[in-house]
């Protein structure tokens, strides 16, 4: 591994967009530092960590904000509404056929539905900034404007907000255009690792065995996650003989490979923001009702449940998303492959979807243990690095690292070098 560092340093266009990464992810935790204008800054952040303690949904949304919503920097809302926004366009295009064909448009439809989901995750990013202002300024977090200055220093707050929303979502689009890995991924893999120390601190303070046995834990689970998300089911395919002028085609072997867990750390995202949109409607809202509901949602016996079905869910809806068995199928029969034992056409399709479900089930219940289970021994031990160092940011970690490197590892055998993986 240390040898494919110093190869990745060695090749100056992976050179560059490595050290373009690492500025773009460092000016992101700069502005998470950078309270917005017309507050007190430091009062505030007392006032929250006071709070956070009996509002576990908020100490996830400022886990998933790098503490930046602690700070009430620019950054406070991070990255979750361009992340509802996605989820959002990804169930439409289920449903409406405008964007189901606009999705098939190629590159063009991309675009288009790209730039719809900015517009409406600046939306989403407005009425959480609203929300906001309206939760911070609660007798829970005392916020005083100035006097005489109220609605003004309000709507300089808002604005603030939704353009860190926005840059947030540029910065992220930069890093996966031009730098190395999914840029989104990687602004949350900061945010969690940010948080790290200060929370390791704090456990270290309350109980220094449950400390050490937590970090034991992790190491010997994290190899478990590598081997499971590395993990492939191989559908051989064989390719027939046929004459194409002089040359003789085909007649080769080959394999499709379909991973365990072939969402990702997707469905865990998505779960995630859909249990914690309820709180962020109650905060907007300042309903009673909808606040008992957002919280008993974010903690205890329904959160787990709720939580571990939406993120099955999600597996099953995103491996759809990404993998079309009609399209495979299609595909083979063109280049004139096939399945062995299995006829072409309606029959190889069918046996494609039949691996992808049994493959993916087992694979969302165990992204969706490891997010749960960690909350429960929370609920027990109240120990902050469980719920920080749990279950789901391990799982966003590893697998953000590992598409990290995968990515790295391509641009390396480009250039004729070994990668991370043998």
């Amino acid at each position: 591994m240390l040898s494919a560092l110093i190869n990745a340093f060695r090749v100056p266009d992976l050179r560059r967009k490595i050290f373009f990464t690492l500025f773009i992810i460092a000016l992101y935790r700069l502005g998470s530092y950078v309270p917005v204008p017309g507050v007190d800054a430091a009062g505030l952040g007392e006032a929250f960590s006071k709070s956070m303690g009996d509002n576990p949904a908020m100490l996830m949304l400022n886990i998933f904000s790098g503490n930046a919503l602690s700070n009430f920097s620019v950054f406070s809302l991070g990255i979750m509404p361009y992340i509802t926004a996605s989820i959002i366009m990804q169930l439409m295009q289920g449903v409406i056929p405008s964007l189901q064909r606009m999705a098939r448009e190629g590159e063009s439809g991309r675009k288009r539905i790209t730039q719809i989901t900015r517009y409406l995750c600046l939306g989403l990013g407005f009425i959480n900034a609203v929300g906001y202002l309206f939760m911070f300024q609660s007798k829970q977090y005392g916020l005083v404007l100035p006097q005489g200055m109220e609605f003004l220093t309000s709507c300089i707050i808002v604005l603030t907000l939704v353009a860190g929303v926005g840059f947030i979502m540029w910065m992220g689009e930069l890093i996966t255009q031009r730098g190395v890995g999914n840029g989104m991924s990687l602004i949350i893999f900061a945010n969690i690792i940010a948080g790290f120390p200060n929370v390791i601190l704090q456990s270290w303070d309350q109980n220094l065995a449950l400390t050490v046995l937590i970090f034991i834990v992790v190491l010997l689970v994290i190899p478990g996650i590598v081997l499971v998300e590395r993990a492939q089911r191989r559908i051989p395919v064989n390719y027939a003989k046929r004459i194409q002028g002089r040359r003789v085609m085909g007649g080769q072997s080959t394999y499709i490979p379909l991973k365990v867990n072939g969402a990702g750390v997707i469905p865990i995202i998505f779960a995630s923001s859909l249990v914690y949109f309820p709180l962020q409607l109650a905060v907007f809202f300042n309903v009673e009702w909808l606040s008992a509901f957002s919280n008993a949602l974010s903690r205890g016996p329904v959160n787990w449940v709720v939580t571990f079905t939406l993120i099955v869910f999600f597996c099953f809806f995103y491996t759809s998303m990404v993998f079309n068995p009609e399209d495979t199928g299609d595909n083979l029969r063109k280049q004139g492959g096939f399945i062995p034992g299995v006829r072409p056409g309606t029959a190889t399709v069918q046996y494609i979807k039949n691996v992808i479900n049994r493959i993916t089930l087992p694979g969302g219940i165990y992204i969706a243990l490891i997010a749960v289970v960690p909350s429960i021994l929370f609920m027990f031990t109240n120990d902050p690095l469980i719920s920080t160092f749990g279950g789901t940011s391990i799982l966003i970690m590893v697998g953000v690292a590992l598409d990290t490197m995968s990515k790295v590892e391509s641009q390396l055998k480009q250039h004729h070098y070994d990668g991370f993986f043998k």
